[in-house]
């Protein structure tokens, strides 16, 4: 797993809060969750979704910017529950999430910046929509071979399965 970060989105109702988990090796975003408050609840939240997709792994290196929901007692538990190792970006040093950044990129603009959302739940199911329908499996991506994420996992997945 690898990159987690936080950003805020506005609606008709108020800010939307999105938390996002990617798998660096094959990016694909594992967990995600959203809310109307920034609490570790939301980091926590998407690390069980990403742990449970992922099959429970264990000594996976977790990386995050430096946002208080990361840094919260909830949210190391259940790194330490799961096994998994924390590991925090540098202060002012956006390279270190830079995986999430392009994440967060293509989000607002295919998504955020294409109409004014006035319920929160009409934003949800558009992120949910564009992660699940079109990110994952319509979006081919460069560093993948021109291959989706769910392509790219497929092929790694049927070579293991050829090298057993």
């Amino acid at each position: 797993m690898a990159d987690r970060r936080t950003p805020a989105h506005h609606t008709g109702e108020g800010k939307l809060y999105l938390c996002a988990i990617k798998d660096v090796f094959s990016n694909r975003i594992v967990g995600y969750s959203m809310d109307s408050r920034m609490k570790a609840q939301l980091a926590v939240n998407a690390l069980e979704m990403a742990v449970a997709h992922r099959g429970h792994p264990r000594g996976v290196r977790v990386h995050s910017d430096r946002g208080s929901q990361f840094r919260s007692r909830k949210f190391t538990q259940a790194l330490e529950r799961h096994g998994l190792i924390g590991s925090m970006g540098r202060v002012g040093a956006a390279g270190d999430n830079a995986a999430m950044e392009s994440f967060f990129s293509l989000l607002q603009k295919n998504v955020l910046d294409r109409r004014w959302w006035t319920t929160r739940q009409q934003l949800r199911l558009a992120i949910v929509g564009w992660v699940e329908g079109k990110y994952h499996r319509k979006r081919k991506q460069r560093r993948l071979g021109k291959l989706t994420p769910v392509q790219f996992e497929a092929r790694m997945i049927e070579s293991v399965a050829l090298a057993a």
